[in-house]
């Protein structure tokens, strides 16, 4: 199921363009430079070559069979354009264009009519009102963005499932700055046809993916979301981005996408019966896919923090012992073997209580022996370790000394503070799949969804 919409061998564009302010234009241009192999067909009215590209005249000038269709055409034209995919039996259509259920009653029923046009048929629809797909493992590119104007991801381990596409390519955006991939990217817009649940169940046997994030506006089949999370949930980690939490949001959703907004409380214990952690932001929704990617999960409450800068260490222990403005576990403490090891490492002015301050003259050699120490502490449970790449002795080899003792038992994850030299060495990080955030408040909250995740897996005997 699907295998031709995420690999497809053909793909005409419809409405495909050699005007610059075009939509068929960016997508032809996405499609050119993402490098995707398959046949590129253009369509469009008029005779002649498109971005150096024969185009034809319509779908069934081109005579070969086409698996997917993106249709970029003014909402008034596109059941003319189904009507013809569906003759052809085209096996999936991207409807680009909004103007549909999202402008008010005229839109739904146009897209009722599209709907039925489908029924019975060869034909599924993602859309309409959608920004588009991009699958970086087949490099499969249709986003309605010119690629001067965003980065998308390179290949990674989270499949992002969209209901908004502003919100989707805005985070593409963001996170390609750090070397952050994803194993695909799909805008479901209005979703008159395949939903969230479907793709859903495909990334669920997706062996490229490792946890899949989810931005919706509403759930038109809330008891199957339910069902499908609690299953997939017991083998990969969902997030989940829920809008609509308001009454002013849930109107806002309606104009959007054409959304009914679901009662908020009820969505909130779905999905904690379900085991999906929620997120509130898209900051969140990427931090904690990639922590439950990247990481083991862990159920006990004892933390421990290693930094190389006194100040950062205290912060952190009120963001992980504060039940009101913090997670609410426990600083770990720390065995008196532990702590004579980890004196043998720092100076005389640091401190081997927890957290762990090896001061500004911690070195590589004296980082890696202490996590090595707290990993073999049993009374601590996690680990969250400072990188700061300003103190002197600091330098990338961090990287792979926390990328070996991560293989250890308990997780480690990873604080990074600063521009310049923060930035590369959280691009280093990310290469090497540990879990590395740019803020205290990032790495306590993400460790606290690693958290949630190992009692649900507890709860129910899989850790």
């Amino acid at each position: 199921m699907f295998e031709k919409f995420f690999n497809p061998e053909a793909v005409a564009v419809v409405g495909a363009s050699n005007n610059p302010v075009k939509i068929g234009y960016a997508i032809m241009r996405n499609l050119i430079s993402s490098g995707y192999a398959g046949k590129i067909y253009p369509v469009n009215r008029n005779p002649g070559d498109i971005l150096g590209i024969h185009s034809y005249q319509s779908l069934t000038d081109i005579n070969r069979s086409v698996d997917l269709a993106v249709i970029t055409v003014p909402a008034a034209s596109v059941f003319d354009e189904v009507k013809e995919c569906v003759s052809l039996k085209v096996p999936y259509v991207i409807i680009i264009p909004g103007g549909f259920s999202e402008t008010g009653e005229s839109g739904r029923e146009v897209e009722k009519s599209i709907k039925n046009l489908i029924k019975g048929s060869h034909t599924r629809l993602i859309g309409p009102n959608t920004v588009g797909v991009y699958f970086p493992h087949t490099k499969l590119n249709t986003a309605l963005t010119p690629p001067e104007r965003v980065s998308f991801p390179v290949a990674g381990d989270i499949a992002f499932i969209s209901q908004s596409g502003a919100l989707g390519l805005l985070t593409m955006d963001s996170i390609s700055e750090y070397g952050i991939g994803i194993s695909a990217f799909v805008n479901i817009g209005n979703k008159i046809d395949v939903d969230e649940n479907e793709f859903l169940e495909y990334f669920n046997q997706d062996a490229r993916t490792k946890a899949i994030a989810i931005y919706l506006e509403s759930m038109d089949n809330g008891r199957r979301f339910y069902e499908l999370l609690r299953a997939i949930n017991r083998v990969k980690p969902t997030v989940v981005l829920k809008s609509g939490r308001t009454e002013a949001s849930a109107k806002a959703a309606s104009l959007h996408t054409g959304a009914l907004a679901s009662n908020d409380r009820i969505v909130d214990g779905m999905l904690r019966q379900a085991g999906a952690a929620r997120a509130y932001d898209e900051v969140e929704l990427l931090d904690y896919s990639r922590v439950l990617a990247y990481s083991k999960p862990f159920a006990g409450e004892r933390i421990a923090v290693v930094t190389t800068a006194g100040g950062v260490g205290v912060i952190t222990s009120d963001y992980v012992s504060s039940r009101s403005h913090g997670i609410g576990l426990h600083m770990a403490t720390l065995s008196e073997d532990t702590k004579a090891e980890i004196r043998k490492q720092i100076v005389s002015f640091g401190s081997a209580e927890n957290p762990v301050d090896l001061t500004a003259d911690g070195d590589i050699p004296s980082y890696e022996k202490v996590l090595g120490v707290l990993q073999k502490d049993r009374g601590v449970d996690a680990i969250i370790a400072y990188a700061l790449p300003q103190t002197p002795k600091m330098n990338m080899e961090v990287v792979e000394v926390i990328s070996r003792l991560s293989a250890a038992d308990k997780p480690i994850l990873v604080g990074v503070i600063g521009s310049k030299l923060g930035k590369e060495l959280l691009v280093e990080f990310e290469r090497a799949r540990i879990p590395a955030f740019p803020s205290i408040e990032r790495v306590v909250k993400s460790l606290k969804v690693l958290h949630e995740r190992g009692i649900y897996l507890k709860s129910r005997g899989l850790l």
